[in-house]
C-alpha cells in the first residue's frame, strides 16, 4: 500500500480526510460566495484584478503552456522515456482502450466541443490576429485557414499537453514509486516527507480551488448553451429573455446538473462515470455522423487538411508570441485579442488541470508514457480537429453560401450550434437533432462535474481513491453549485472568467514543479537501474 504522506483524521466528520485542507478550502469558497453576494461592485472588482493579472503574467501563461506541451511530446518521443510503464513493468491496464479514451476525452474537453464547435471558427473567421495585421480579410474565404489555425491552437496539443504533463507526473509517482495518487506526491518525493507535508497542504488547497473554479467556468458556459437548447425545444419564453438566458433558468440548470453529478459521483468511477463517458462518446459519434451525412462534408475535409497544415506550420510561432500592446491601433488590438482568447484559454486549461490530470492518472495505470501521450494528447487533438471542421465547417459553409443569411454568425455564442441546426435541417429534423445536442450536453456536463467532485475528495483524502464517504461528495457538490450560481448573479460569465484567470495562476507554478519533479525522478530511477 502507498505510504501516507498527508495526515488524515481517523475519527469524526473528516475521518479519512485532511481536516485542515478541507476546512481551509471551504472557508475560502464560502468567503468568496458571501463577498460576491454582498458586494455591489464584486464583478467590477474581479475585472480589475483580472486586468492586473493579465498585464503582469501574460508572458508566464504563454510560455508555461508551451513548455508543458513541448515536454509532454518530448518525453514520448525519447525512446528511453517513451517505453516507461506508468505502473509495474508488464502490468495490464484497468480499462479497455475505448473506455479509457472516452473517460479522458469526456472529462478533459468534451463540453467545449458543443459550446465552441461553431462559435470558435466563426469568431476567428470574423476576427483574429491575421485580420488585425491585415494579412487576411474578415469574413472572406482567404481567412479560413487563419481562422482554423487559431481555433486549433486553443483546442489542440497545448491544452492536452497541460493535462498530460500533470497526469503523467502523478501516475509516475503513484504507480512507479508507490505513492498516493494526489497532487502533493511529487513535492514529497523531491522535498522529503516533512517539508512535503507542509508544502503539500498549500498545494492541495490550490489544486482544489483551481478545480472548483475551472469546472465552474465550464458549467457556466454549458448551462448557457443548455438554456438556449431547451428554449429551442420547448419555446418557453422564460428561459431566454432579449436573446440572453434568464438567471432563473441558469440557476435551475446548475441545480439540476449538480444533483445529477452528485448521484453519478456517489455511484463511483467504475459505474456512473464510466457509463456516462461511454454514452458521451457514442452520442458524439452519432452527432458527428449526422453532420457528415447532412453537413458540408467536402468543405469540412478541405478545412481539416488546410487547417491542420496551417496549425502545424505556425504552432511554434503561435505558442510563444506575446502581444503586450501599449500603443493605439494594431498593437493594442492584438494585445486585447490575446487577452480575450489565448490567455483566457491557457488559464482555463491550467485551472482544469488538477482534476483532469489526476483523473487521467487514475485511469491510465499500466500504459506506457508513449501510449499515454498518444491517448491523452494526439488522439483527443485529432478528435477536436474533426469536430471543429465537421460541425464548425458546416456553419461556415452555410454562411458563405448565403443559406444562413447571418443567422448563425449573428447569434449568441452559446446559441450558434442551434442556429446551425435550424439553418441546416428541415423542420422535421430540427427537433430530434436539437434534443440529441441537449442530451449530449447534459451528459458531458455531468461527467465533468462528477469527475471533479471525486477528484476533490481524492486530493483531500491524501490520494485515497476508494471509501469516500457520501456526505463529503454531497457537500463538495453543493459548494460547487453555490459558487457557480453566486458568480453568475454577481457578474455573469465575466465574473466566472475573472476568478478563473486569477485562480489558475498559483497552480501553474505547481504544474512547473510537477514537471521538474517528474524529470528528476525519471533520471534518478534510470541511474539506479543501471548501477
Amino acid at each position: 500500500m502507498p505510504e501516507c504522506i498527508t495526515r488524515v483524521e481517523s475519527t469524526g466528520f473528516y475521518a479519512g480526510q485532511n481536516r485542515w485542507v478541507a476546512i481551509a478550502v471551504k472557508v475560502i469558497v464560502v468567503s468568496l460566495v458571501l463577498w460576491a453576494s454582498l458586494a455591489n461592485n464584486a464583478g467590477d472588482m474581479l475585472m480589475a484584478v483580472q486586468f492586473g493579472t493579465i498585464s503582469y503574467f501574460r508572458g508566464w501563461y504563454v510560455y508555461a503552456s508551451a513548455t508543458f506541451m513541448f515536454m509532454s511530446l518530448l518525453l514520448a518521443l525519447i525512446p528511453a522515456t517513451g517505453r516507461i510503464h506508468l505502473g509495474a513493468n508488464g502490468s495490464a491496464p484497468e480499462f479497455s482502450r475505448f473506455a479509457w479514451f472516452s473517460m479522458m476525452f469526456g472529462a478533459g474537453i468534451g463540453v467545449g466541443m458543443l459550446t465552441y464547435s461553431t462559435a470558435e471558427p466563426l469568431a476567428h473567421f470574423a476576427n483574429n490576429p491575421d485580420v488585425i495585421m491585415g494579412t487576411t480579410t474578415a469574413l472572406d474565404r482567404d481567412n479560413l485557414g487563419a481562422a482554423y489555425k487559431w481555433t486549433l491552437l486553443h483546442y489542440g496539443l497545448t491544452p492536452w499537453g497541460c493535462y498530460a504533463i500533470a497526469g503523467m507526473s502523478l501516475a509516475y509517482f503513484a504507480y512507479r514509486r508507490d505513492m498516493p495518487l494526489t497532487i502533493r506526491s511529487p513535492f514529497t518525493a523531491v522535498l522529503g516527507p516533512e517539508t512535503g507535508r507542509r508544502v503539500g497542504a498549500v498545494v492541495d488547497a490550490a489544486a482544489i480551488l483551481a478545480t472548483i473554479i475551472g469546472i465552474g467556468v465550464t458549467i457556466g458556459y454549458g448551462v448557457n448553451q443548455l438554456t438556449f437548447g431547451l428554449h429551442q425545444i420547448t419555446n418557453w419564453s422564460w428561459l431566454v429573455s432579449n436573446g440572453t438566458p434568464s438567471l432563473t433558468a441558469l440557476s435551475l440548470a446548475v441545480i439540476f446538473l449538480t444533483l445529477a453529478a452528485m448521484l453519478s459521483a456517489l455511484s463511483g468511477i467504475g459505474r456512473g462515470i464510466r457509463w456516462l463517458s461511454n454514452l458521451n462518446m457514442a452520442l458524439s459519434w452519432l452527432l458527428l455522423l449526422i453532420f457528415v451525412v447532412f453537413g458540408a462534408t467536402a468543405f469540412a475535409g478541405d478545412m481539416f487538411v488546410s487547417g491542420l497544415t496551417e496549425y502545424v506550420r505556425w504552432l511554434p510561432t503561435m505558442s510563444v508570441t506575446i502581444w503586450n500592446g501599449g500603443e493605439a491601433g494594431t498593437p493594442q488590438a492584438l494585445s486585447d485579442w490575446q487577452a480575450a482568447w489565448n490567455i483566457f484559454y491557457w488559464a482555463w486549461w491550467i485551472a482544469f488541470t488538477p482534476f483532469v490530470g489526476l483523473f487521467l492518472a487514475r485511469v491510465s495505470q499500466g500504459r506506457t508514457i508513449r501510449e499515454y501521450v498518444v491517448g491523452a494528447i494526439l488522439l483527443p487533438s485529432l478528435m477536436c480537429f474533426a469536430w471543429f471542421c465537421i460541425i464548425g465547417g458546416t456553419a461556415l459553409d452555410l454562411e458563405l453560401r448565403g443559406i444562413a443569411n447571418g443567422e448563425i454568425i449573428g447569434a449568441d455564442l452559446s446559441a450558434q450550434l442551434f442556429a446551425t441546426v435550424n439553418s441546416l435541417f428541415s423542420a422535421s429534423w430540427v427537433l430530434p437533432v436539437s434534443i440529441l445536442c441537449v442530451v449530449l450536453l447534459i451528459t458531458y456536463l455531468v461527467t465533468s462535474a462528477d469527475s471533479a467532485v471525486l477528484v476533490i475528495n481524492t486530493i483531500v483524502s491524501g490520494g485515497a481513491t476508494e471509501g469516500v464517504r457520501a456526505r463529503h461528495i454531497v457537500l463538495w457538490s453543493v459548494l460547487l453549485g453555490l459558487v457557480i450560481i453566486t458568480l453568475l448573479f454577481a457578474g455573469g460569465m465575466d465574473a466566472l472568467r475573472s476568478v478563473m484567470i486569477i485562480g489558475a495562476l498559483p497552480f501553474s507554478a505547481v504544474m512547473l514543479f510537477m514537471l521538474c519533479a517528474l524529470i528528476y525522478a525519471i533520471r534518478q530511477d534510470s541511474r539506479s537501474a543501471n548501477e
